[in-house]
């Protein structure tokens, strides 16, 4: 007779003891908890890898053409967003980042755990030179001049063609700065939710209103109780600021970068306005000569 077979118990694999470990896996096993393993390992499952996944697809749309909605890059923005009321749809994080403090802080104030995704991944759906590791959703809707609030003394920034996102923003912090009332986009002009406007801005972007494709007899029609004073800002040829008489309600006028304001919208200001600099310098930027004008109207 041949040797009879091992039984169930004979045939079972040995198990994986500390001692049958590789000396690189025993360390961590003896060095990590338990509970710690298992959500490392849930992470990675539940991270995003692959440019095949439905979410980032969908991300990568959203980047070409928004709509009502805005990506935020970096922990400040989702911060700013947070305080302003916007609520993240979805928020995109390293791995890297949950384990640094100012992740960990992040994380501590979304209302829903965030997706963890691969940093290359996250990198191509950023316009920053430098991404911060998170990346959030939040739905911006901007409508037209109806949105934005009326005031007996209201100061609006009217912006016609600007197509620069960074001068978008740093044109809406600069408001923001001096109390203007809300932003008035002529058609043409760079939209809001640019991840650059949005991050140039420092969060002003999500605060102030903002109406898109205003044209200026729909923003007179809104403000017709209170009608506003147009101010065209332009190289040469107006009054300068030192004696021009200056009140609210006002909208200022400031064109785009290189050709500057349309000739109808010069045409139709109640004030052309000219800021003198020395030679050889032609004009200051958009955003300079804003805040010079805001500070003086908000002064007077």
């Amino acid at each position: 007779m041949g040797r009879p077979s091992p039984s169930w118990k004979q045939r079972r694999k040995p198990s994986r003891t500390p001692n049958s470990l590789s000396g690189a896996e025993l360390a961590t096993a003896t060095s990590m908890p338990a509970w710690k393993r298992l959500q490392k390992a849930l992470r990675s499952l539940c991270m995003i890898n692959s440019r095949q996944n439905r979410t980032f697809k969908n991300m990568r749309r959203l980047r070409r053409c928004k709509g009502d909605h805005a990506l935020l890059e970096g922990p400040h923005l989702i911060h700013e967003a947070l305080a302003a009321g916007h609520q993240p749809e979805l928020v995109l994080v390293t791995p890297e980042f949950c384990d640094r403090p100012e992740g960990q802080e992040l994380i501590g104030t979304l209302p829903a755990e965030p997706t963890r995704i691969a940093p290359e991944l996250l990198d191509s759906l950023t316009d920053s030179d430098s991404p911060r590791g998170a990346l959030a959703l939040v739905e911006l809707p901007r409508g037209g001049p109806e949105g934005l609030p009326r005031a007996d003394d209201g100061l609006y920034l009217y912006l016609d063609r600007l197509q620069d996102p960074g001068n978008l923003g740093a044109l809406a912090r600069t408001a923001e700065a001096f109390d203007a009332t809300g932003l008035a986009l002529a058609p043409g002009t760079v939209d809001p939710n640019h991840a650059r406007a949005l991050r140039a801005s420092a969060g002003s972007l999500l605060r102030i209103p903002v109406a898109v494709g205003t044209e200026p007899e729909a923003l007179d029609r809104h403000l017709e109780n209170s009608p506003p004073a147009w101010i065209a800002l332009v190289p040469r040829g107006g009054v300068t600021l030192d004696r021009a008489a200056l009140s609210r309600p006002a909208v200022l006028a400031i064109g785009a970068e290189g050709p500057g304001l349309a000739e109808e919208l010069v045409a139709r200001a109640d004030l052309r306005l000219t800021i003198p600099v020395a030679e050889p310098v032609e004009s200051l930027n958009a955003t300079v000569a804003a805040a010079l004008v805001l500070y003086e109207l908000r002064r007077g």
